[in-house]
């Protein structure tokens, strides 16, 4: 397949990407919902100073907002234009990140394909997905720290604000303010995502498109296409989320000069979530989730079935 599979999976993503980006950006700010006040009362106790034991008390959690809440929110506040904050960033993302991991998936997948049988097991497609993930996410964890950050940043006050311009003037700003390895932040968490993701996505998708075609249920078209990426959004929401709402938090956290940042690495901020928020503080965001996760996943592999089609007669 060579480099026609990188190009294939690459201008699918893309396409999806942007399509969905307002989802993204909702399902971003709800996983940081909850977010500040537990975690800062319990990490910098030094800095309360207070006088007595009674005379400070923890502000209570604001209420949690949902899809809708979060969408009207945003327009009211930040205008429909900032439904799309952090898009360039997506594309970029996509160009990196997706590309990678569908065409090394897709080489992966033709070469342990039994030729006899045509045919190649779960488990090496859950490998495949695995390998090609992680090494995606690797290419791709610098526009993915610069997305994160470009669509929580309208959540806060106006002075903490980093008002990035683009993608490229994020990551200049996170190498001169932080450092070349900030662009790595969350790389771990990126990581496992990215392997959860994409092994339960794509091998999902081939092991319901080859179901139903073997059972006769539905012809190899449009139908076949939405209803097994749709399986495929919704298995890998379920695996992903609370890997994504740790991922989300790292990346996001702002660190100061001087002061300890409010996560040492992804299983502490794992540990302070669940002891502030409560175990389904994980899967916060999960139906902005699967409502991103779903149509993506189905204009990602019905766009790249055309887009196949199209490249059909190439061979690069």
């Amino acid at each position: 397949m060579g480099l026609k599979g990188f190009a294939e999976g690459g201008i699918a993503s893309i396409v999806a990407g942007c399509s969905t980006h307002p989802l993204d950006l909702i399902k971003v700010r709800m996983q940081l919902q909850g977010e500040s006040a537990p975690v800062q009362t319990s990490l910098r106790p030094a800095l309360a100073f207070q006088t007595s034991s009674s005379s400070v008390h923890a502000p209570p959690p604001p209420p949690r907002v949902g899809i809708i809440g979060i969408g009207s929110r945003i327009i009211r506040q930040e205008g429909t234009r900032a439904l799309f904050s952090g898009v360039s960033a997506t594309v970029l993302r996509q160009t990196l990140y997706s590309t990678t991991r569908m065409g090394l998936y897709d080489i992966l997948k033709t070469k342990w394909t039994d030729p006899e049988t045509k045919s190649i097991p779960l488990t090496r497609k859950l490998a495949a997905g695995f390998i090609a993930g992680g090494i995606g996410a690797a290419v791709g964890n610098p526009a993915d720290v610069a997305m994160v950050r470009m669509q929580a940043d309208g959540r806060l006050p106006l002075a903490d604000r980093r008002n990035y311009k683009s993608v490229l003037d994020a990551i200049a700003q996170m190498v001169r303010g932080e450092g070349v390895t900030s662009l790595w932040r969350g790389s771990s968490m990126t990581i496992n995502r990215a392997m959860l993701v994409t092994a339960s996505q794509l091998a999902t998708y081939d092991s319901v498109k080859e179901t139903i075609l073997e059972k006769g249920l539905m012809r190899d078209g449009l139908g076949t296409h939405v209803t097994s990426s749709f399986a495929a959004g919704f298995v890998a929401s379920v695996a992903s989320n609370p890997v994504d709402v740790i991922k989300t938090r790292v990346m996001n956290m702002k660190v100061v000069a001087g002061t300890p940042p409010p996560y040492k690495g992804a299983v502490d901020c794992a540990l302070k979530t669940v002891r502030a928020e409560g175990i389904m503080a994980l899967y916060k965001g999960f139906w902005p989730t699967v409502s991103r996760q779903a149509p993506f996943t189905v204009i990602l592999f019905v766009t790249l079935e055309q887009v196949k089609k199209v490249f059909k007669d190439f061979d690069f």
